[in-house]
């Protein structure tokens, strides 16, 4: 594979300021996370940041990092500039990872860069797995995705999509043992053409009710090809209290190896 690891990391943040310098097993969080790229199979890992604390850190640690502007509305938006500012052809591939994910398997990262490059006609892709729980599938924290026969994305929602209509008239303790219901993993992979077009597309009511960016890329027409992985990723970090128990998982993950 011939691939691209952008990361991109701010130190804005409501819930949780400064998350990408926060302390895990002594060193900061978004060099947790290059480390995790690095040994998937991107030829290159570069974090892309709003902020000189974050880049003097990466660099710190021997890392590209590359400054981009502040006014971005999305971390999509920061990676098309990163795109432009290294010059990268349309048909490059780039799987976003987020800088709040130092667990992230590196065989995830490699699947969804995988979906690119043996599909040519996908302009983006990102991944999934298979919901076990009904508690799952009634949480709106959950996102859902429905796919069509040759692992397409056909929508996402926070709602239990697809809806057992008999089956859930009778009870909602159980999921049916075939319905084909998937959690949605925020990872997405993207040709680099396709990330400076998204820039151009216009936000849709669909992603404003529903609060997922994704929604705006199917309004527009086009295709996400999603690859089903096994099993749920590791936990990211959003509050301190998620960082306390990445911290005991990363303990214990290191002790194993």
């Amino acid at each position: 594979m011939s691939f691209i690891a952008l990361i991109p990391a701010r130190l804005a943040s409501s819930r949780f300021p400064e998350k990408p310098l926060a302390d895990l097993g002594g060193k900061p969080m978004v060099i947790r996370t290059v480390e995790q790229a690095l040994k998937s199979g991107a030829h290159s890992v570069h974090v892309a940041t709003d902020d000189e604390r974050i880049r003097a850190v990466v660099a710190e640690h021997g890392y590209s990092a590359v400054m981009t502007r502040v006014e971005h509305s999305s971390g999509t938006e920061r990676l098309a500039e990163v795109a432009d500012i290294l010059g990268l052809a349309d048909d490059a591939a780039v799987v976003n990872v987020q800088g709040d994910e130092p667990l992230i398997d590196p065989a995830l990262i490699d699947a969804v860069a995988l979906m690119l490059q043996r599909d040519n006609s996908l302009p983006m892709t990102t991944a999934c797995h298979v919901i076990a729980g009904a508690d799952e599938m009634f949480n709106p924290n959950v996102v859902k995705v429905v796919l069509d026969h040759s692992g397409r994305a056909l929508y996402f929602s926070r709602a239990p999509i697809p809806y057992a209509r008999d089956a859930f008239t009778q009870s909602r303790d159980v999921l049916p043992a075939d319905l084909p219901v998937f959690r949605h993993i925020g990872i997405y992979g993207y040709r680099a053409g396709f990330l400076r077009r998204y820039r151009t597309l216009a936000p849709c009511a669909l992603e404003q009710f529903e609060a997922l960016e994704q929604l705006r890329v199917l309004w527009h027409g086009h295709s996400i090809g999603v690859t089903q992985v096994s099993h749920a990723p590791e936990a990211g970090v959003d509050t301190p209290a998620d960082l306390e128990r990445v911290r005991l998982r990363w303990a214990e993950l290191n002790k194993l190896n």
